[in-house]
């Protein structure tokens, strides 16, 4: 597939959701640009006229509490980032909807955090939430709920966020508007001859490698969490594409083919949204550590684990919780919903003649990339 062609997969998608970095819609210490706001909610309003169904995932609410309060001193502990994403959240929201009403069109604020996503009734409420409002003709702009989030809770950053919302919908395409503008082979700020990189076709080691683990200037995130996001929805059949956020009508140029930012060509789905759920959605609460021949019948054999296999577990988790598996180099090579409880599972494995347990069903495990 060649870049031209995937574009005409952007092209086609009905359901398009774009992620607004927060080094695009502020300034530094000034707060929201009006100007960049203004061009965004143009772009969009021009979808919404040619049928298209737009949702916003959006950073920004700490950047616009720290100008609201003149709050500058850098690092913040994780109690300030959250009072001041709730200073800040109702300016941004109150941004968009300014920007929006111009076009006689109406936004809703989502807020979320990574447990409405891992647990499944909270996951289908959202998306049904979301779902109904695309319906009504209203954008969703969505962010993280930083003000209750915790570390155990919170996303990485809102790329993952953004990619988890897309296969949630599920998104036919998404578009990330970053202040870096494309992947390149190396840090455009550390190396500004880099050489970027137009298109993508697969999301190899040596792709990862490009990213590099610096985050953005005002986010959590980096190139590295756009990389990790590209992987997640491509392999699930949204494409994406890194685009530079503050370009003037950056959308129109993208959609008319000039050579701008960054393209990723989606893979054919072959994970079930059950195991795209728990690939991506849940986090592990324990971890089984597998012999050498229980790695090979889950990973090469698409076997379900047995008690057998188990050398050791890790971790204090109820029954159905999910598990990480991992193999004998110490990387997690699957993750599954396991059909008993840590402690039964040790009492499984001090038992000398090892009854014949079924840990985790095939259904219910996904084989995890090794990159």
């Amino acid at each position: 597939m060649l870049r031209e062609e995937v574009i005409k997969e952007f092209e086609k998608a009905k359901i398009l959701l774009l992620k607004i970095g927060s080094a695009v819609i502020t300034k530094d210490d000034e707060g929201l640009d009006y100007q960049i706001l203004s061009h965004i909610a143009y772009e969009v309003q021009r979808f919404y006229r040619s049928g298209k169904k737009v949702l916003l995932v959006s950073s920004g609410a700490i950047a616009c509490g720290r100008a609201k309060l003149k709050i500058h001193k850098k690092p913040l502990s994780l109690n300030e980032k959250q009072a001041l994403a709730a200073c800040g959240q109702a300016d941004l929201i109150h941004a968009y909807e300014e920007v929006f009403s111009q076009y006689g069109l109406k936004v809703a604020q989502i807020l979320l955090t990574s447990e409405d996503l891992s647990l499944r009734q909270r996951y289908l409420n959202a998306k049904k939430t979301m779902q109904t409002l695309l319906n009504w003709g209203i954008i969703p702009v969505i962010n993280e709920n930083d003000t209750v989030s915790t570390e155990e809770i919170r996303f990485s950053d809102n790329d993952i966020l953004s990619g988890l919302v897309a296969l949630a919908l599920p998104a036919e395409a998404l578009i990330i508007l970053s202040d870096i503008d494309s992947l390149y082979k190396e840090d455009p700020r550390v190396n500004p001859k880099a050489e970027r990189v137009a298109y993508v076709e697969e999301i190899t080691p040596e792709i990862m490698k490009m990213a590099g683990c610096k985050p953005g200037k005002l986010g959590r995130g980096g190139m590295y969490s756009k990389l990790l996001t590209a992987q997640m929805v491509t392999s699930a059949g949204i494409p994406m594409a890194i685009l530079p956020g503050r370009t003037p009508l950056v959308l129109e140029k993208f959609f008319s083919y000039e050579d701008i930012g960054t393209v990723f060509a989606p893979k054919k789905r072959t994970l079930s949204m059950r195991k795209l759920w728990i690939k991506y959605y849940l986090k592990p609460e324990g971890r089984l550590y597998l012999d050498e021949g229980a790695v090979k019948a889950l990973c090469l054999a698409g076997k379900s684990l047995l008690i057998g296999g188990i050398k050791r577990v890790e971790g204090d988790f109820g029954k159905g919780a999910c598990v990480e598996c991992i193999g004998e180099n110490e990387k997690a090579v699957a993750k599954g919903l396991t059909n008993y409880s840590s402690h039964e599972l040790k009492k499984f494995l001090e038992d000398s003649l090892k009854p014949e347990k079924e840990i985790i069903h095939r259904d219910n495990l996904v084989i995890l990339d090794q990159l």
